[in-house]
C-alpha cells in the first residue's frame, strides 16, 4: 500500500508581501489612455450590482515571487473584493495566491510599439491563466487589427473574433461618442445585445431625461383634461 503523503497547512509557502514591490510611484502615461482607463473601470462599477468583483487599472499583479510584478492598463477579476485594510502591504496589489484566482479579463491599451503585447505579455497572461487577453490598438501599430482578443483554451491562448466574453457575462464593443467632453472612437463593454453599459454620469443624465419626459406627459395629460372641462388639480 502506497504511503499517504500528509502536508500541514502549515507547510504550505507563502510569499512574504513585504518583499515585494506593490508601488513604486512613477506611473507615466497619457490623457487618452488615461481616460480610456477610467472609463472601462468606472461603467463597471456604476452598472454591475449583482455579484461582486474587483476591477483596476495601472495596479500590479504579483502571479509568483519569483518573478517580476506586470501592471495591466485594466483588469477585471469576478467574485473577489478588495480586502477592508487595503493599505496593509499584502492588500496592495493583486497578489493571486491571496486571492485564490487569476483575474478573468486583462486590457492592454497600446500607445507604442515598444509594450510587446503581442509577445512577452500575451505569454505571461497565458501563462497566469487569465481567460481573456484583449489588447486595443486604436492607432493601429501592431498591425491592420484595431482589437485583438484572445481566449484561453486549454493551456493556450486562442485568437478570436468574438467579442462577446462567455465567462464573464459581457462584450466588448468599439463605440463613437463623447465621453468627459471628448468625442471619440472608446473600446466598451456592452451586453449581449449590443447595449454598452453606462457610466455613472450617463445613468445620471438617463434619469434626468426620463423624469423630464415624465413631466412633459404630466402636463399633455393636465391640457386635455381641462380641454374637456376638468380641472386636473382637483382629482
Amino acid at each position: 500500500m502506497a504511503e499517504q503523503l500528509l502536508i500541514d497547512d502549515d507547510d504550505y509557502y507563502v510569499p512574504d508581501a513585504n518583499l515585494l514591490v506593490t508601488e513604486d510611484d512613477t506611473p507615466v502615461d497619457n490623457f487618452a489612455s488615461e481616460k480610456q482607463q477610467r472609463l472601462l473601470v468606472g461603467s463597471l462599477y456604476s452598472s454591475l450590482q449583482q455579484q461582486p468583483f474587483l476591477a483596476a487599472a495601472n495596479v500590479g499583479i504579483y502571479y509568483s515571487d519569483l518573478q517580476p510584478v506586470i501592471v495591466p492598463d485594466v483588469f477585471l477579476s469576478l467574485d473577489v473584493q478588495v480586502p477592508q485594510n487595503w493599505w496593509e502591504k499584502q492588500n496592495r496589489c493583486y497578489l493571486v495566491w491571496k486571492f485564490g484566482k487569476p483575474p478573468e479579463v486583462v486590457v492592454e491599451i497600446v500607445s507604442n510599439k515598444v509594450g510587446d503585447e503581442l509577445g512577452e505579455k500575451l505569454r505571461i497572461y497565458e501563462h497566469m491563466r487569465v481567460s481573456y487577453y484583449i489588447v486595443y490598438d486604436p492607432n493601429q501599430q501592431l498591425g491592420d487589427k484595431v482589437l485583438f482578443v484572445y481566449e484561453l483554451r486549454g493551456r493556450r491562448y486562442s485568437q478570436t473574433k468574438e467579442t462577446w466574453l462567455e465567462q464573464v457575462g459581457l462584450g466588448l464593443t468599439l463605440w463613437q461618442g463623447e465621453f468627459e467632453g471628448r468625442e471619440d472612437t472608446w473600446l466598451r463593454w456592452c451586453s449581449q445585445d449590443g447595449h454598452v453599459l453606462p457610466t455613472g454620469d450617463e445613468r445620471a443624465s438617463q434619469a434626468e431625461q426620463r423624469a423630464s419626459q415624465a413631466e412633459q406627459r404630466a402636463q399633455l395629460l393636465a391640457e386635455r383634461l381641462r380641454s374637456m372641462g376638468i380641472d386636473p388639480d382637483n382629482l
